[in-house]
């Protein structure tokens, strides 16, 4: 094996020793550009009783121009500090009203003609909705009556939407509390004027940090100083004709939480000291609870700056956290702590419990349950009836417990308890219901709980809706799709007693639509009539396929033939694909993808080429397996060649490919992959890697699912990293990254440095920096442009591949 430490310092002579293309936005062929500028339907937003819906319209992508507004980025933060908002919000450019019964939509009347919608929240009687609009200024706060289908704006374009909710119901309508810009806010520092007055020192006295490779973190003062600034609001009391009242001064407010009877708020303030190796999120911040009026009851929560927890995936601070409201309760606070010093390697019977406290907070906390593992969620529904769950990465592990709140010394049963990857066995998701409080609690009738899953099996996917008896635990099944030629979603039990579900059905030629679907009578009625907006994909023959690894693991991908396919006839193919960790074999060859999934070509598919005469393999599987003490990472590259090399298999044993014509392909962790399976094997003509990492000992402290640290397993970040392996790299490779990506680990210079050591090396290459773009990309000239790169180097190093090459 090579030394570590040699590779690490060859790559320092490998700075900025690419040469540059001077090259303008580019746009892919036609039958590609047909797809990408389709019209898409609107989002559908439903109330609870189902009689009506909001229609939400917007844009496919961002123009480059609103991509290139002003951004500071702070704290884990971006925002633009023209108009307060987070800069990269995705806005909805036209809003109606769904009548359902009626089957009518109506224009909203009294909005703007141009507007940047964002930001709905429904009234607590969901009468109405409020929303944001974003001008050239700032951020409008806006309310619609939703049966008048006529909106009001209640402020002026001076909201602070930087940090946490921007505003909060009252519990009866007549109001909302508002955050705003204060009116001492500050001028900002110009970073590139201002002249540094000392040095930026970073101090540890032994705590051990072990912390991920965030990105935009406060770097100095000038930037503790515009956060600061950025962050700080006024709230303000605003009713419904858009008179307002000062309720709290200047803080750093985040989170604005009411209590169900809308009695009491908790405010949470973020603190001081701000930190340069974590997000604003791992701040000190205080919670306080307040009543309607203003007035202060109770000081409940202080949190110290977290920069150190244990080591592991599990770790978590001590003291109250996750703390919220009992939705079943007029204000009755509720929260966990642990009880293993939030260390994972402390070995107990119970980690987490759970305590309640009710209004008015001046007497002793209850406990409530204890759980075996980590808690991470809570269904109440009444006195005698609630659900929490935990769960455990290191085993992937589920549990869910059936409890009485009223009597701690009834002990809590455990009614789930499985594996959280192992999705033919998942029992679904509770249902819930909105009580009088316009809050989510549990859906009970005569003992009766209720569940929808989505039906993941060996024989395809089939959604069900289950009863579970809360006396006898035994399950029922009330209905189940059957899952032959449509793919149905369940989203609601809108009745239980006449059977009406709210579901959504699709196929793969047929856009989803929304049906209210009758269980007991098998009535079926639509509620929107969405129509296909990718007409030339329409007959495209997609299917499922099956086949095995070498070890005999069972493995699957959606297989698509090209538009106008010859029987045959060899054609070259695309593989997309994105690994997967798993604990046990079992599941890590359960098929979750339906034949009959819409076919939908977004922005980051390879499905646009099916247009250019390729064979598919998308969401081909990619799993990697550590089973018992062994970590999946541990033969990391061996199974991955394994995979890529049954897949390719499988595809060209059907006879529709030209196995010397295959490209793979994948975006962040599938980056990851695409370069490892280049380096290891000769199986591919080209690879695409999109946002990606390629050198691991640049996250030092974890990455992905891999909980060791580098100087726990030198080993395994060595062989897993592409970057180490530069000088074996002899497939041609396009890589494409935002030059402002924010994703933990996949920081825009993983993609510079790799492509510096493959030049350095002699490998083919290619680098497009996209600017302006994060991990993900939003601008429509950028998003073209990457399908135009993807287009020519498929076409000249895959279709067009000389056989001896």
């Amino acid at each position: 094996m090579k030394k570590i430490i040699v590779i690490t310092l060859i790559s320092i002579l490998y700075l900025n020793t690419y040469s540059q293309i001077d090259l303008e936005y580019q746009t892919p062929p036609d039958e590609i550009m047909e797809l990408a500028d389709a019209k898409l339907p609107p989002y559908v937003y439903m109330n609870e009783e189902g009689n009506f819906a909001v229609l939400l319209y917007r844009n496919q992508y961002k123009s480059i121009e609103e991509l290139s507004e002003t951004e500071l980025r702070l704290g884990g933060l971006r925002i633009n500090p023209l108009t307060n908002i987070y800069s990269r919000t995705r806005y909805y450019n036209k809003i109606s009203v769904l009548d359902v019964e009626k089957g009518k939509e109506i224009s909203i009347a009294n909005l703007p003609e141009k507007v940047r919608l964002a930001n709905f929240t429904w009234s607590p009687d969901q009468t109405m909705m409020a929303f944001t609009n974003t001008t050239l200024k700032g951020v409008e706060l806006w309310v619609v009556d939703i049966k008048k289908a006529a909106a009001n704006k209640l402020t002026s374009d001076n909201l602070n939407a930087n940090l946490g909710n921007i505003f909060e119901w009252f519990q009866d309508g007549s109001a909302l509390l508002v955050k705003t810009l204060p009116n001492d806010k500050k001028s900002l520092i110009d970073k590139a004027v201002a002249v540094p007055t000392g040095p930026t020192v970073s101090v540890n006295e032994g705590q051990k940090a072990q912390n991920r490779t965030y990105q935009d973190l406060l770097k100095d003062k000038d930037d503790e100083f515009n956060f600061e600034q950025l962050v700080r609001s006024d709230i303000y009391k605003v009713d419904l004709k858009g008179n307002k009242t000062l309720w709290k001064k200047t803080a750093m407010y985040n989170q604005l939480n009411f209590s169900p009877d809308g009695n009491y708020i908790l405010v949470t303030t973020i603190e001081k000291p701000f930190s340069y190796i974590v997000p604003y999120y791992r701040f000190p911040f205080t919670t306080v609870i307040y009543n309607k009026d203003g007035k202060e009851i109770k000081k409940i929560l202080e949190v110290p700056l977290i920069e150190e927890l244990p080591k592991g995936f599990m770790a978590e601070r001590k003291g109250m956290r996750e703390l919220s409201w009992r939705a079943d309760k007029p204000s009755t606070l509720y929260w966990a702590e642990v009880l293993d010093e939030g260390d994972p390697e402390v070995e107990v019977e119970y980690r987490d419990e759970i305590f309640e406290l009710d209004a008015p907070f001046t007497g002793e906390k209850r406990s409530s349950i204890k759980t075996k593992s980590r808690f991470y969620r809570m269904y109440w529904c009444n006195d005698n009836v609630a659900i929490a769950m935990d769960y455990w990465w290191n085993n992937r592990n589920i549990k869910a417990y059936l409890f009485n709140p009223s009597d701690n010394s009834q002990e809590a049963e455990i009614i789930h308890d499985y594996n959280y990857q192992d999705r033919y066995n998942d029992p679904g998701n509770f249902q819930t219901v909105r009580n009088e409080f316009g809050k989510s609690i549990l859906l009970l009738d005569d003992n009766n709980l209720y569940l929808l899953g989505d039906g993941y099996s060996e024989d395809g996917v089939k959604p069900f809706v289950d009863e579970f008896n809360i006396h006898s635990k035994e399950s029922n099944r009330l209905y189940q799709s059957d899952g032959k030629e449509t793919l149905e979603s369940i989203i609601d039990i809108k009745d239980l007693k006449t059977g009406k579900l709210l579901t959504r059905i699709e196929s793969k030629s047929k856009y989803p639509n929304y049906y209210f679907r009758n269980f007991k009578s098998g009535d079926l009625r639509a509620i929107t009539q969405f129509e296909n907006p990718f007409k030339s994909l329409q007959g495209v023959h997609k299917e499922v396929i099956k086949y095995n690894r070498a070890d005999g693991l069972e493995l699957s991908g959606t297989l698509y033939l090209p538009i106008g396919y010859n029987e045959g006839k060899k054609y070259p193919m695309v593989m997309w694909a994105y690994p997967h960790e798993f604990k046990d074999k079992s599941t890590a060859g359960q098929v979750t993808s339906s034949p009959n999934e819409f076919v939908y070509p977004w922005y980051g598919s390879p499905i646009f080429w099916l247009t250019r005469g390729y064979v598919v393999l998308d969401d081909d599987a990619f799993p990697i397996v550590g089973e018992g003490e062994e970590e999946p990472n541990d033969t990391f590259i061996e199974q991955l060649v394994a995979n890529g090399r049954a897949a390719i298999d499988a595809v060209d044993a059907l006879g529709y490919i030209d196995r010397n014509k295959v490209a793979v392909g994948g975006h962040s962790y599938g980056a990851f992959m695409t370069a490892n399976l280049l380096t290891h094997s000769n199986d591919y003509a080209a690879g695409i890697a999109r946002s990606g990492a390629y050198n691991r000992t640049l996250t030092p402290f974890g990455f992905q699912s891999e909980e060791r640290n580098y100087w726990e397993a030198p080993e395994i970040y060595y062989e897993m990293s592409p970057f180490m392996h530069a000088d074996e790299m002899k497939t041609p490779l396009l890589m494409i990254h935002g030059s402002a990506d924010n994703n933990s680990g996949t920081y825009t210079m993983q993609s510079e440095r790799y492509f510096n050591a493959l030049k350095g090396l002699g490998a083919t290459v290619r680098l497009v920096l996209l600017p302006k773009e994060s991990h993900g990309y939003a601008a429509r000239e950028s998003i073209l442009h990457v399908l135009w790169e993807q287009d020519q180097w498929l076409e000249k190093y895959v279709k067009n591949r000389k056989i001896n090459e």
